[in-house]
């Protein structure tokens, strides 16, 4: 079947292509006794066997794998203890992402945009072990035109787990001007989450990087290797999950680096409830939770910009969706804080 060929949005400090990678598009194996001193292609075929020799071979050439933070030569010999990285990278067959009949939930559309209301479990770009079934082939399908545009005019993402506002562009012109929105901050992005502990509300400043312990997360950064990130925090409601306290926040968004609220609610010791990554200092009884999004308990709620033509002030807000506002009423936390009055925030 016949796709589109989708082309890279130009790097900048909301949108670089590394802000793309999610901890699920990340290979991390380690070499065993018995395959100590074998040539690295041989090693990865071994120990990765999903992907063909010749593949593995063009990643290596590519520098698409890692050996703590090093790209080696294809004749490299492992060593027994050996961490790599392997970041996939889709064949020409399968960055000819297919149009795919997707239900979508549009909130706003006009010739220059769309606002979509993600649910969480739907992925944002095609990446290694989710080629369909992604918004951009849904986007492809509805909107055939828009395969003119970068990433189908996609201007950011959320993570598969959290569900919410997403804004499109639909034309080039359109994207240019919201890319530069994100970049001067002039963007309005604010979340609900349910998290572990009384969280204080704060301001958080914290550079997040790729953690050079475990790069399948991300971490707070100190140096060049991190980039600035700033969360505005504020307690909305606090409820209890057996003897553990929770809290339900609403969050704002300076920066967007990839799991920045994730990372910057773990860093202060409040992980936002069901995470399977960011769970540090959870209380003991954490995994017995029941949440049926499988994921973390986080909602893009309110979606702010300047119309890119018009440059008419626009908002958009989505309500809790079901399966978080169940939750939080297993939890104690009353109904009417579920929906804050926002305007009356500090965040």
């Amino acid at each position: 079947m016949e796709g589109h060929p989708i082309l890279a949005l130009p790097d900048s400090p909301e949108n670089n292509t590394s802000d793309y990678i999610d901890e699920d598009e990340i290979i991390a194996v380690f070499v065993p006794d018995s395959l100590a001193g074998e040539r690295l292609d041989k090693v990865l075929a071994q120990l990765i066997p999903q992907h063909s020799r010749n593949r593995l071979k063009a990643w290596i050439e590519g520098g698409f794998v890692t050996i703590d933070g090093q790209a080696p030569k294809i004749r490299y010999a492992a060593k027994a203890g050996d961490h790599i990285l392997v970041i996939p990278q889709a064949s020409d067959e399968e960055q000819a992402y297919v149009p795919e009949d997707i239900p979508l939930d549009i909130v706003y559309e006009d010739d220059e945009l769309l606002v979509i209301h993600k649910p969480a479990g739907m992925v944002v770009h095609p990446a290694a072990g989710n080629w369909s079934g992604t918004l951009l082939n849904a986007l492809l399908f509805r909107y055939p035109g828009i395969a003119n545009v970068p990433r189908a005019g996609i201007v950011h993402r959320l993570d598969k787990d959290t569900s919410g506002l997403l804004m499109v562009a639909k034309t080039l012109e359109a994207q240019t001007d919201l890319v530069r929105q994100l970049q001067s901050r002039q963007v309005i992005r604010r979340y609900l989450a349910l998290a572990w502990g009384q969280v204080k509300s704060q301001t958080v400043h914290a550079p997040i990087g790729r953690d050079p312990r475990d790069r399948l997360r991300m971490a707070l950064i100190t140096g060049s290797a991190g980039k600035p990130a700033v969360t505005h925090v504020q307690l909305l409601q606090t409820g209890a999950f057996g003897k553990a306290k929770v809290s339900l926040i609403a969050c704002r968004l300076e920066t967007g680096r990839t799991h920045q609220i994730r990372v910057h609610l773990e860093s202060l010791g409040n992980a936002l409830l069901g995470d399977p990554v960011y769970k540090k200092k959870n209380p003991a009884d954490a995994s017995q939770l029941e949440f049926s999004r499988g994921g973390q308990a986080l909602h893009a709620a309110v979606l702010g910009i300047k119309h890119p033509k018009t440059k008419e002030e626009l908002l958009w807000q989505a309500p809790m969706p079901d399966d978080m506002k169940d939750l939080a009423l297993r939890l104690d936390i009353p109904a009417e804080a579920l929906w804050p009055d926002w305007d009356s925030l500090d965040v």
